[in-house]
């Protein structure tokens, strides 16, 4: 049984159809890249997943169980937490203040501030900062220590390294490793195609709200994503099989 499993999702945002009639199952501990250049539906699908944005027709479904029509805040309860893109937190409260947060909209788990400073160390020594003093890297570290402290099953990760610096965006992958090791699912949202494709088991490429490729990441040659991401050859035409690297 999948860990997460979508089945034929429309999603809209007024007159735009941004999720078109998506299929998408993840196993238990496993890390999916789900890629796709910007408009490609990303965000709306986690958005939808997380209960943030009600689909227009399909089904969702949490190790079998359909949450559809579950309210996003029992989506917490259930184990889904997202890490927004642009991270989203209060600014005027401090680090452990936000991690807090996420424990309060949660369930009872081993995550605790001790155990998020403990993967990511940058943070303890700011941990009665504000979050608006923060750098970049320490706010999506904070983010995702957030949605840590709510014990969740499924990770969901949207834009992990937008509008970080190289060096930040090494640090805060650094620190997801070890969540990416001890079997966390994972959901990831990324736009650097080359980092995607070397943390994740499995790729996703979207074009236009829809799968247009996926398949293992040891199998597909990046030429072949590259060209499903920017919707080139055949790689839009229809969903694709993997095929071996040549």
């Amino acid at each position: 049984m999948s860990a997460l499993a979508v089945s034929g999702l429309n999603v809209h945002h007024g007159l735009l159809h941004a999720v078109r009639d998506l299929s998408l199952s993840v196993g238990k501990g496993e890390v999916v890249a789900l890629v796709g250049a910007n408009g490609a539906g990303k965000t709306t699908l986690l958005r939808a997943i997380a209960g943030a944005h009600r689909p227009t027709s399909g089904k969702i479904a949490l190790a079998g169980e359909d949450i559809t029509s579950v309210p996003s805040h029992r989506r917490v309860n259930r184990g889904i937490a997202l890490v927004p893109e642009g991270r989203r937190l209060f600014a005027e409260m401090t680090v452990e203040e936000n991690l807090l947060l996420g424990r309060m909209a949660g369930r009872p788990g081993p995550w605790s501030v001790a155990k998020v400073l403990e993967v990511f160390p940058n943070l303890a020594a700011r941990r009665r900062a504000r979050a608006r003093t923060l750098s970049g890297g320490e706010q999506q570290a904070t983010a995702i220590g957030r949605a840590l402290m709510s014990n969740p099953d499924i990770l969901l990760l949207d834009e992990v390294s937008l509008g970080l610096s190289p060096l930040a965006v090494d640090r805060v992958y650094a620190s997801l490793a070890h969540l990416m090791r001890s079997g966390t699912t994972i959901l990831l949202v990324e736009q650097d195609l080359g980092r995607a494709m070397r943390v994740a088991g499995r790729v996703v490429c979207m074009l236009e709200g829809r799968v247009v490729l996926e398949g293992p990441t040891a199998t597909l040659a990046r030429e072949r994503v590259t060209e499903a991401y920017f919707g080139l050859g055949h790689g839009a035409a229809a969903h694709m099989p993997a095929v071996a690297a040549p």
